[in-house]
């Protein structure tokens, strides 16, 4: 049986805002003996959250990567989301969209009529780093705006990065955008703090509807704050340990009578083709990404791939990959770049995220070149 008015909570932020870091911290805070479920929708359709975050006990993970949760996806979320909730019987929901994803319309999905006594929204999160504030391809962007909009409270990612002057910045853009978020400073360095636990575990107790005609409006001026670069970090490391990954693909299914009757079914495999790769694409909002998959039989050179990598720029770039060296996990918003090791992998995968197509055929043939040996 399914528990009743299981929390949920949307995380939401766009690309690179650290968004499943904050996941990772927050389930290392799980209470002992609780279950808890995670959705992870992605913009690439090769799936790799699922693997960044790794397995812990009494966790259980979901992916639909393809876009926008209440748009592409469409049924198969919402079947998925059951499927999540009957398996797992969880005590909390997380749910990570895309950063690329439209809050609102999951926030109204969420609330109806399949979900009724069984989901009970909770606080919404967005996190942000201050330092966008200064680039207008953030604040003129009309998804970055509606999910600080949407967000009761407001997380300023990166804290060790920028002083105070951005943390005020931030509070003064919210002002204007008409937000009455709580807005409290996070970095991965630092424990989670009870203000944040507490309002994670708060229903909000304002309607936002009226507020989201906002969304799209010019952003406020900034005034008095010269702008704040963004740090530059070269191949800096940060080892984690994260178990093997479980990825999880978006389910076909048609509507039961019933989302919550609809019967489980065999993940979908990954379609290999003769070479041991499979590579997706997806467009969407202006924006393109390129993925690829590798078969765990493809091994790559450490320093080829990161020349790949330091050779090819693009907005956003995620990678697990499977090296000569151990287990790497890549992420690069625009020039800054971290590297982690992994414990385990069950294959290799890489995706760009560009705001112009690239030459993803040469890009390819690079990746595919970037090998120790092995294939």
């Amino acid at each position: 049986m399914l528990l009743a008015n299981i929390p949920v909570n949307l995380i939401t932020g766009f690309l690179g805002s650290g968004k499943t870091s904050f996941i990772k911290r927050l389930l290392e805070q799980k209470p002992e003996g609780e279950r808890w479920a995670v959705l992870v929708n992605e913009f690439g359709e090769i799936g790799l959250d699922g693997a960044l975050l790794g397995q812990a006990d009494g966790v259980s993970i979901r992916e639909v990567p393809g876009g926008c949760l209440c748009c592409a996806a469409g049924v198969p979320t919402q079947v998925a989301i059951a499927q999540l909730l009957r398996k797992a019987k969880p005590h909390r929901l997380l749910i990570e969209p895309t950063g690329l994803g439209h809050p609102d319309k999951i926030l109204a999905a969420l609330q109806n009529d399949e979900y009724r006594d069984v989901l009970k929204v909770h606080a919404t999160v967005c996190l942000v780093d201050p330092r966008n504030l200064n680039d207008s391809r953030y604040t003129g962007h009309e998804l970055f705006n509606q999910q600080l909009l949407v967000a009761d409270l407001v997380l300023a990612s990166k804290a060790d990065c920028y002083d105070d002057m951005a943390l005020s910045n931030l509070k003064a853009y919210l002002d204007g955008l008409g937000s009455d978020a709580l807005v409290l400073p996070h970095s991965t360095a630092n424990e989670l703090g009870e203000p944040l636990l507490r309002a994670l575990s708060t229903p909000p107790a304002k309607k936002r509807g009226a507020k989201m005609q906002n969304a799209s409006a010019p952003a406020p001026a900034i005034r008095g704050v010269g702008a704040i670069q963004a740090a530059q970090v070269t191949h800096a490391t940060q080892v984690t340990h994260v178990t093997q990954a479980q990825p999880v693909r978006p389910i076909g299914l048609k509507m039961a009578r019933s989302l919550f009757d609809a019967p489980d079914t065999a993940d979908e495999v990954m379609d290999f083709n003769e070479q041991g790769f499979s590579r997706k694409t997806h467009e969407s909002d202006g924006f393109f990404s390129c993925g690829w998959c590798f078969s765990p039989d493809w091994r790559f050179d450490f320093d080829a791939l990161l020349a790949v990598c330091d050779a090819t720029p693009t907005l956003r770039l995620k990678a697990v990959m499977i090296t000569a060296d151990g287990i790497l996990a890549i992420n690069r918003l625009e020039e800054t770049l971290s590297l982690s090791e992994l414990d385990d992998a069950m294959d290799s995968r890489i995706e760009f995220i560009s705001r112009t197509p690239l030459d993803w055929d040469a890009l390819e043939r690079q990746l595919t070149a970037a090998t120790d040996g092995g294939r």
